[in-house]
Parts: structure tokens; C-alpha cells; sequence
């Protein structure tokens, strides 16, 4: 039994997606910059090609104002390098006037054949610092609008922020069905639990002790149930297997050797999470964790030394981290987005010891949002008109 009801709960697999490190965030050793891999076009949509040889369904692209990829942009040079892994594409909300993002986030779900979600980011644009209830209300009103451009023939928007004169929907028109693209989100303010509840499909969290995560299910479900909704979970978390225990904290320990804790400061401060209460809430787990790092077993705190956001990784043999994982969807996750240092190596050393065991689903096609064959949209087979 879930520790909330949840949308997908007859779904005997999980969605288990890679992540692509656009935004310098690559090491060998953390905190150690490295040259071979920076963040360029080569590295990252090899990390992509990899995740989808491994048999990963989906990938998180983030965005970030750092060295590396523009997010959409990346998406979009990936389209026809790939087959069949999905792309959660993070949207900074309101740094594109919402119908010109609708009509965007179509043009790449075209290209992409419905192989497209977006993970919705509330966060302060570059050089700017907004409050926070302003910030959540922008997104409420993006998403609100998107969700109209995609379910709707017009668009027509009244609210605070955007002002929306009726427009017809037809460029915004995406290749997925019944809702367009799912909404994955993560945040931890009443506002952004709000947000989520009522308009998003995968709650995604940080790595916390499990009692935590729980906690927090049961308060963004209360949001969600308010709205007369059901959510999916997901997890982002770190990951760190090999054949022995030993072996794994051996790794984790050698992966974090040479780093500076002044630098590991200075990357967690630059970026535009790093005031967070998500990310305060990653730090309270390291300094509750016990002297090697570890906040529960099998669950070290060490990376967010040298990251902000996601600060946690699942550390173990193979058996371990598959029961760790199958614990997290017995609660009710239905979504692991994964990671480790380099993400390269990493993707494989996962993908050829742990991926075997597991069975995997997309979300989008679970939800039914991808269409059988091209939908008659404009970009499809629908009329030109």
C-alpha cells in the first residue's frame, strides 16, 4: 500500500530516467573541474545516447544561467539523434511569454513524436531575485495558460501577470493527446505544494530519510485531493552501485577525495537554487547524517558538497539499491531520475548491472498521451488552414 493514493497505482514498473549535465555539473572527482567534461554539445548528447542504449525512458535536461547547454535548445539537436528515450525538458516559467512557449514546447513534442515532458521551475531569473509568492502565482498563470493552448480551440487568459486576448490554438497544438505533455514538479514552499496540486502530474523530491519523503507525499497529496486530484511521485537521486557494498563506499569516498569544501561552497552558491527551502532541506540531511556521510543506510549525503539541488545518492551493492528502489515504490514512487560521477560511465556501470532487474515504463504512454500514429494537428495531418 502507497503511503498516498497516487494516479498510477496499478503500475507494476517504474519510470526510470538518467539525467544530462548541461549546466557543469560533470566530475570525475567533485569539484574538480575537468576539461574532458564540460558541458559542450559532444559530452552531453553522448550522455543522452548512452542513457538511451542503457534503456533509461527518460532524461532530465535542467536548466541553469552556467557554461553549458540552453535547455529547449538542446532538446530540439537531440530530436533526431534519438529513437526512443523521452526528455523532461526543464521550463523556467515566465522567461518566455507563455503562447510563444506553448507554441515552442508543440514544435519539440512534434520533433520528438510525443517523447517530450517538462519539469516546471519556479526559480529567479538570472540576475533578478523575485519574491517567492510572485513567482509561484507567474507559474501558476504559465501553466494555466499552457493547459488552455493545449486542451483548448483558443486561448484566452485573464489573470494577474498575463493578459491572453482570445487567440486561436492551432500553432500551440502539441503531437500528444488528452492533455499534451505530463508536468513534472518539484518544490517545498505552501505555494509550490499548491501549485503542484493542482496542476502537475509527477511530484518529484530530493533524497531524504524515507520518514521525510513520506511526510511530504502526505502534504503535497493533501493539495492535490483539495483539487480533487491524484499525483504520481517521483525521486532524483543520485547513484553509486557496484558489486560489493565496500566497493561502493570505496567509490564514494574516492569520487569526493580532492574536494575543497570553500569551492564545493562556491558551486553550491552560484547556483539559482541555492536559496532554496528544497535545498535547505538537503543540507539539514548532511548535517544530521553520521560521520561517513550517511543519512540512512545505503543513502549518502556527500555530493551535495559540491552541488546544489539534488545533494544525496543511493550507495550500494546491486541487490541493495534494487531493494532500496523497490522500497521507494512500494511508497508510491513512480519515477527515478538517476545520476553518478562521470554521468557517462556512470549510465553504463547502472544500466548493465541494475537495469536487467528492473521494469521500466514511460509516462506518457502510460497516461495514454501518445497517439498511435501522427495526430491531425497542424504540425500532424490535421487540415492546413
Amino acid at each position: 500500500m502507497s503511503i498516498v493514493p497516487v494516479t498510477s497505482a496499478d503500475l507494476d514498473g517504474a519510470e526510470v530516467s538518467w539525467f544530462a549535465a548541461l549546466c557543469s555539473d560533470d566530475y570525475e572527482f567533485l569539484g574538480v573541474p575537468d576539461g574532458r567534461l564540460r558541458s559542450s554539445w559532444a559530452h552531453c548528447s553522448s550522455i543522452v545516447k548512452t542513457a538511451e542504449r542503457n534503456g533509461f525512458r527518460n532524461i532530465l535536461c535542467p536548466s541553469s544561467f552556467q557554461v553549458g547547454q540552453d535547455t529547449l535548445s538542446f532538446v530540439a539537436g537531440c530530436a533526431p539523434i534519438t529513437e526512443h528515450i523521452n526528455f523532461l525538458a526543464a521550463i523556467r516559467c515566465g522567461e518566455m511569454q507563455p503562447v510563444m512557449l506553448a507554441r515552442t514546447v508543440a514544435t519539440l513534442d512534434h520533433m520528438l513524436q510525443g517523447r517530450l515532458t517538462l519539469n516546471v521551475i519556479s526559480s529567479d531569473f538570472p540576475g533578478e531575485v523575485a519574491e517567492s509568492a510572485y513567482r509561484y502565482k507567474r507559474s501558476h498563470e504559465v501553466v494555466e495558460i499552457l493547459r488552455q493552448a493545449w486542451t483548448r480551440e483558443h486561448i484566452e487568459y485573464s489573470g494577474e501577470i498575463y493578459q491572453i486576448s482570445k487567440l486561436n490554438a492551432d500553432p500551440a497544438r502539441p503531437y500528444q493527446q488528452y492533455g499534451g505533455p505530463l508536468l513534472y514538479f518539484g518544490g517545498y514552499s505552501p505555494d509550490a505544494l499548491e501549485l503542484c496540486g493542482a496542476h502537475c502530474d509527477v511530484y518529484l523530491m530530493w533524497p531524504e530519510p524515507k520518514e521525510v519523503l513520506a511526510q511530504r507525499m502526505r502534504d503535497v497529496h493533501a493539495r492535490a485531493q483539495a483539487h480533487g486530484r491524484t499525483l504520481d511521485y517521483g525521486l532524483r537521486v543520485h547513484v553509486i552501485v557496484r558489486d560489493t557494498e565496500a566497493e561502493a563506499r570505496d567509490y564514494a569516498e574516492h569520487i569526493a577525495s580532492k574536494l575543497d569544501d570553500e569551492y564545493g561552497k562556491l558551486i553550491r552558491e552560484r547556483a539559482h537554487d541555492s536559496i532554496s527551502l528544497g535545498v535547505a532541506h538537503q543540507a539539514r540531511a548532511r548535517e544530521l547524517a553520521d560521520k561517513f556521510g550517511y543519512a540512512e543506510p545505503n543513502l549518502w549525503t556527500g555530493v551535495g558538497r559540491a552541488r546544489s539541488g539534488c545533494g544525496a545518492a543511493l550507495v550500494g551493492s546491486v541487490d541493495q539499491v534494487l531493494s532500496k528502489l523497490e522500497d521507494y515504490r512500494a511508497m508510491g514512487i513512480r519515477a527515478f531520475i538517476l545520476s553518478g560521477y562521470p554521468h557517462h560511465d556512470e549510465a553504463d556501470i547502472f544500466g548493465q548491472k541494475v537495469m536487467p532487474h528492473l521494469k521500466t515504463v514511460s509516462l506518457p504512454h502510460e497516461y495514454g498521451r501518445v497517439p498511435a500514429q501522427t495526430p491531425a494537428t497542424p504540425l500532424g495531418t490535421g487540415e492546413r488552414r
